[in-house]
């Protein structure tokens, strides 16, 4: 029987670690907003932005809300973002992707003040995690860091498989792992004999965006698997890209979907946050 690794619990006690954090700086007159930005009505994208500001409002850290109309132009949200740069009492820039298609996603990222960039997606963040350097980390590669590290499992000296090479999750986790010392291999929807190259992971993370794509033909016996995936099924309960059912009785741990690594993603966005008013970047 796998252990489940449950990321509801883990992710609830660095929120009540951060709460602590939050109320210390307050009383040093250290406070500071998180600005939340969506550009149109997209159901997830505003069930998202929703539990951000949920996770503000339990840590202590006030938000600013921005809805912005699906027709608002590129130049509109940069001009705001701008504005949000130079105002001291904002300590936290996010705007929630996808944006609409007429939106250079590039460009948005780019405008965000580095020591605002909470996302951790700025090019000046991602080539300080590349080189080891202080700076913002993206919160689901660093909420899964979090979630092995708590579980107590080891990670030095493993073999991690990560399956998936976006800027948001594969590569940056890659990084991530390589600095706890594990041994890395990313594979893509280029890679030949993926399963066989699954099958040689201690850690496995399934960052490929397939619904449970992974089946136990992927995994070795007493692995750990992290997935990353959040998809409907064919009967609209959620699932991720691991086979959870197939795959659990073969492993060492496994996250669940819903429950694993998403409540993670949160908990690390308000980690960003705490260190940002506190003036770390």
């Amino acid at each position: 029987m796998a252990y489940i690794i449950d990321g509801k619990k883990i992710s609830q006690e660095i929120k009540d670690e951060l709460k602590v954090q939050a109320e210390a700086l307050r009383s040093k007159g250290m406070v500071g907003a998180l600005a939340v930005i969506q550009v149109g009505d997209d159901p997830a994208s505003s069930v998202y932005v929703r539990n951000k500001k949920n996770a503000c409002a339990y840590i202590g850290i006030e938000s600013l809300s921005y809805e912005l109309k699906s027709s608002t132009t590129q130049q509109e949200l940069l001009d705001l973002i701008r504005k949000l740069n130079g105002d001291d009492c904002v300590k936290g820039i996010l705007v929630q992707l996808p944006l609409p298609e007429h939106i250079d996603e590039n460009a948005v990222i780019q405008a965000i003040s580095p020591q605002k960039d909470v996302d951790g997606f700025h090019p000046e963040n991602v080539g300080a995690m590349v080189i080891g350097q202080e700076g913002f980390l993206p919160c689901t590669p660093a909420g899964i860091i979090q979630l092995l590290k708590r579980s107590k499992i080891e990670i030095a000296g493993k073999h991690c498989v990560i399956i998936g090479r976006s800027n948001i999750v594969g590569k940056p986790m890659a990084l991530l792992m390589l600095r706890e010392h594990a041994t890395v291999t990313v594979t893509h929807s280029k890679t030949r004999n993926l399963k066989e190259v699954c099958k040689e992971a201690d850690i496995l993370i399934a960052a490929l965006g397939k619904p449970q794509f992974i089946t136990a033909d992927y995994v070795k016996e007493g692995a750990v698997v992290i997935d990353v995936g959040i998809h409907r099924d064919a009967q609209n309960k959620l699932c991720g890209d691991v086979k959870f059912d197939e795959v659990e009785p073969l492993v060492s741990a496994i996250t669940p979907v819903p429950g694993g690594v998403g409540p993670m993603t949160i908990a690390m966005l308000m980690h960003n946050c705490v260190e940002s008013i506190a003036g770390k970047e």
